[in-house]
């Protein structure tokens, strides 16, 4: 049969990410209680398409899911970017994971234990040195409480719900349930699935001797983020969803270590370089 996407296209017009998106498939994740857990990933698959061909094969993005049935995890990340650059015969290839990550989460006073799912991702690239780049993202709800409400109020302080989406890159393998619960100690207080009466004062009157604005979520999170030798690029935003105000608080940090890591050994070498041309390379 004649192969339409491998025909010459004549517009001259690179296609910098073309494949399938939205497709939902079980994988596996790291437990760090149970050894793993099983869970519906909704996946992207990208490859890169030359100028010259009008059309990349869609179904080999899914035969390529179909071979790695059963064994879908963090530690095949790798070996599955390699495969579906060789199948899609391209210079690049993405691959995205987005997908419920569940914790079973005892009540901070009676151990009443409930489920709390967070939603995370892995998302990698290779591209035409091999070479490969994976960013791991969670996004944990938390509860924050105003300082200026607080300081300014005879009683009581605002409180919202806020999510605090983190992304990073490592160099070593680190537990998903290690990150959230760096992240949620930076917060007023955690959030909880099932909570009893004493539970709520617990958590109520936490999150009131621990009030903090978006800003200081953040900024919490930057502080442990620099702390861990083991991060080496890290993105944090938080939302904070007002309780009085018919909008959110937003912040957000970037931070590349690599690039401070470089900074400071050209320093301490007495080079003599300009730093702007180091943070722009």
């Amino acid at each position: 049969m004649i192969d339409i996407q491998s025909m010459r296209d004549n517009r001259n017009i690179d296609i910098d990410r073309v494949g399938i998106k939205n497709i939902k498939y079980p994988i596996t994740v790291g437990d760090r209680n149970n050894g793993h857990q099983h869970t519906i990933a909704d996946v992207n698959m990208y490859v890169d398409l030359p100028r010259q061909f009008k059309g990349t094969h869609m179904s080999r993005f899914v035969e390529a899911l179909n071979i790695y049935r059963g064994e879908i995890d963090i530690s095949k990340f790798e070996e599955m970017l390699r495969f579906i650059k060789k199948k899609l015969k391209a210079d690049k290839a993405h691959l995205e994971f987005y997908f419920p990550f569940f914790i079973s989460k005892k009540a901070p006073v009676t151990g009443s234990e409930g489920m709390i799912d967070y939603r995370c991702s892995f998302r990698g690239a290779i591209n035409g040195d091999d070479e490969i780049d994976l960013v791991i993202g969670i996004e944990a709800p938390v509860t924050s409480l105003c300082p200026c409400s607080k300081e300014i109020s005879d009683y009581g302080a605002h409180n919202q719900r806020s999510i605090i989406s983190l992304s990073y890159r490592s160099n070593e393998f680190i537990w998903i349930e290690d990150i959230i619960e760096m992240v949620e100690s930076c917060a007023s207080s955690e959030i909880y699935s099932l909570l009893k009466r004493q539970d709520e004062k617990y958590v109520t009157e936490k999150a009131y001797d621990n009030p903090a604005f978006v800003e200081d979520i953040v900024r919490n999170v930057t502080v442990k983020m620099m702390e861990d030798k083991r991060i080496l690029w890290f993105t944090v935003e938080s939302e904070n969803f007002e309780s009085i105000h018919n909008h959110s608080a937003y912040a957000f940090v970037e931070k590349d270590k690599r690039i401070s890591k470089k900074a400071e050994d050209i320093i301490n070498a007495g080079a003599g370089m300009n730093l702007t041309s180091v943070y722009r390379r």
